[in-house]
């Protein structure tokens, strides 16, 4: 049976857990902007609404339950950061996306500082938002693909993707839903190695600028908590990348 694919970006279709549409909120005081990206999301198979002002995000928020915002730091009422917390207090769990079009480091701090999970400065394109938006929904565990299934094995570090657990000899292993992301790329393929850019272009979703370094960070936190006081199962393969395997004999 063929796996339905987005018509946006030709990936696998990007459902909420349950199957039914992705939601998504875009908030945006410039119509034709948020008419364009809402075109985008829809046609992801998404469900999608838009606000122009701090107030009416609020309240489509409060009505819709979004999985992720597209949120403007200017709008005419108020700012994006003030919007974001009041949909904390509504909805704690939801992916925020940051759009300005100002690219101070300031700024880019206050979002974060915010509780903002992403940030993209306008001009952007259309692709880029959607491959962000996808990488977020994924690693908060808020969105599945439609041709994942529903555990994986590799030796005996075992995931389940749909109750979202990791167990290695019996074990539970707490991962942060990036890691829990990476490892999961990982053990989709077993014994290859991945290049850095294999792993930032799957796991992240959209090119760092050569910000390498985030992978071998998040590899580092794996192996404290896959590996430690067990026999190696994440690889480094110098000049190439990573895998993994089970341990020999097993």
């Amino acid at each position: 049976m063929n796996t339905p694919r987005s018509r946006g970006t030709g990936l696998p279709a990007l459902t909420r857990p349950d199957g039914t549409p992705v939601r998504v909120l875009v908030v945006d005081d410039d119509p034709d902007l948020a008419e364009v990206l809402s075109g985008a999301l829809r046609y992801e198979g998404w469900e999608v609404r838009t606000a122009g002002d701090g107030a009416s995000a609020v309240t489509e928020a409060q009505e819709l339950m979004p999985d992720a915002v597209v949120l403007d730091v200017m709008l005419p009422d108020t700012d994006g950061f003030a919007v974001l917390r009041t949909l904390h207090t509504v909805h704690p769990e939801v992916c925020v996306l940051f759009l300005t079009a100002r690219d101070a480091v300031e700024d880019r701090i206050a979002g974060i500082t915010a509780g903002g999970d992403d940030y993209v400065t306008k001009p952007f394109s259309l692709e880029e938002v959607v491959a962000r938006l996808r990488g977020l929904l994924r690693r908060a565990g808020m969105a599945r693909q439609l041709d994942e299934g529903p555990r994986l094995t590799v030796g005996d570090l075992v995931m389940d993707e749909e109750a979202r657990e990791v167990t290695r000899g019996g074990e539970l292993v707490e991962l942060s839903p990036t890691e829990f992301e990476l490892l999961r790329f990982l053990m989709r393929n077993p014994r290859r190695v991945l290049s850095k850019a294999q792993i930032l272009d799957r796991v992240w979703s959209y090119d760092f600028g050569g910000q390498a370094h985030v992978v071998e960070l998040y590899i580092s936190y794996l192996r404290k908590k896959v590996d430690a006081g067990r026999e190696p199962m994440i690889h480094t393969v110098r000049g190439a990348g990573y895998v993994i395997k089970p341990v020999a004999g097993r």
